[in-house]
């Protein structure tokens, strides 16, 4: 029977998917699960997997091309499968002393690890020992990026590279390589930003003493009874849902010539990955505890770095933090991530001198700065936004008691 392999089903905002590369050639034997190709959406990288054991029978679309939503692109013949290995047992008889060999061998370490299926797939194709490899997924898991950056580490550069493009007269090189797909996108958005609206940056700064002292108390606790770090994504949360309460407008967008108050709070959250800035959504971040909000940005980061994240999980959102000074950036002008109205910046933490109670003292102290579109949010509004930030976070307790 043939089994068809088809594109999944893509968000509203997605017209189409451009497949990478194929794993596998048409005539090969695939098992269920397996990873065929990946689409590359303006928005995320989706892995295409075997429905079914059996013979990859027609690849209808090749390398480079582009897919629609439900559009199949290959063939699976389940039927080959039995034929398969029935002539592979035949033609390979084994001595009737031999004990039978399991096709992966479990070792300790492969146990002890409990690596995931993509993981373990990736493990037994190129005989790597996971106990050798460093995880950085939760209690120190192994993920899908581990194995392909040791990967990339121990291999040599690709005999089919392209090759240096030199300018005319210059004998120094230069290489030229397409955009991707997410690149392009990220670019266009970028612009459209700049091009329609009438963005204002407002900065404030923030001592971060209160909140870095109430993590240092409650640390411990908080991973043992919750199984994650008490971060401080999880404070400007809270404080920035606080500030967006008493300023809606910051949480709205422009709809033609009509301004949409979101009566909700679905909180982008800017993250890093080997693709580029993605900015995955947690949903009704208002509902959500400080476990949760930490869990959920645990478990987007591990997505991001691994190219796991959904089409649905990148949709949306009203509003957005983006926290450069993971990289060490001071200071910054963050640009808007259309539709959304606004944008949050946090930077680094950096031991400065303040003024407190007439007297020098030095503190940890945050750059904020927040960009909106000042064609619906007045400078007034968007300074004390920030100063409603900027006081809950010195006095942490005020989130809790929303006051």
């Amino acid at each position: 029977m043939l089994v068809q392999v088809k594109v999944p089903v893509l968000s509203e905002s997605v017209a189409d998917a451009k497949l990478l590369q194929w794993r596998r050639k048409a005539g090969e034997f695939v098992r269920r699960d397996e990873t065929l190709i990946e689409l590359e959406t303006d928005k995320v990288v989706l892995e295409i997997t075997a429905p079914d054991d059996g013979v990859l029978a027609r690849i209808l679309k090749s390398d480079g091309e582009t897919a629609t939503s439900g559009e199949i692109i290959a063939e699976i013949d389940t039927d080959a499968k039995a034929s398969l290995q029935t002539v592979t047992t035949a033609a390979t008889p084994q001595p009737p002393s031999a004990a039978p060999q399991p096709s992966e061998p479990a070792t300790a370490a492969d146990t002890d690890l409990k690596l995931s299926p993509a993981v373990r797939k990736l493990v037994s194709e190129h005989h790597l020992d996971p106990a050798r490899i460093r995880g950085t997924g939760k209690d120190g898991r192994l993920t899908k990026h581990d194995i392909l950056r040791h990967l990339e580490r121990q291999a040599p550069a690709p005999s089919n590279d392209q090759p240096p493009v030199l300018e005319a007269g210059d004998d120094r090189p230069a290489k030229r390589v397409p955009m991707t797909r997410l690149r392009r996108r990220i670019a266009e958005r970028l612009k459209e930003a700049q091009n329609t609206a009438a963005i204002l940056t407002t900065f404030n700064e923030v001592n971060m003493a209160p909140v870095m002292a109430l993590r240092k108390k409650y640390q411990e606790r908080f991973v043992k009874e919750h199984g994650v770090k008490l971060g401080f994504m999880s404070f400007f949360t809270k404080a920035a849902i606080e500030a967006l309460k008493k300023y809606p407008i910051i949480n709205a967008a422009i709809d033609g010539e009509d301004i949409i108050y979101h009566g909700y709070f679905d909180i982008g959250v800017a993250v890093s990955s080997p693709r580029g800035l993605v900015v995955p959504i947690i949903r009704n971040a208002d509902m959500l505890s400080f476990a949760e909000l930490e869990t959920a940005i645990v478990s987007f980061g591990e997505k991001a770095r691994e190219g796991k994240l959904t089409i649905e999980e990148l949709t949306g959102g009203t509003f957005t933090i983006s926290n450069g000074g993971v990289f060490g950036s001071l200071l910054s002008t963050p640009i808007l991530n259309p539709p959304q109205s606004a944008i949050l910046g946090m930077h680094k933490i950096e031991q400065r001198p303040i003024v407190e109670n007439g007297e020098i003292v030095i503190r940890p102290m945050m750059y904020l700065a927040l960009s909106y579109d000042h064609r619906i949010i007045d400078g007034h509004e968007a300074v004390l936004f920030l100063v409603t930030i900027k006081e809950m976070l010195e006095d942490p307790a005020r989130m809790l008691i929303q006051i």
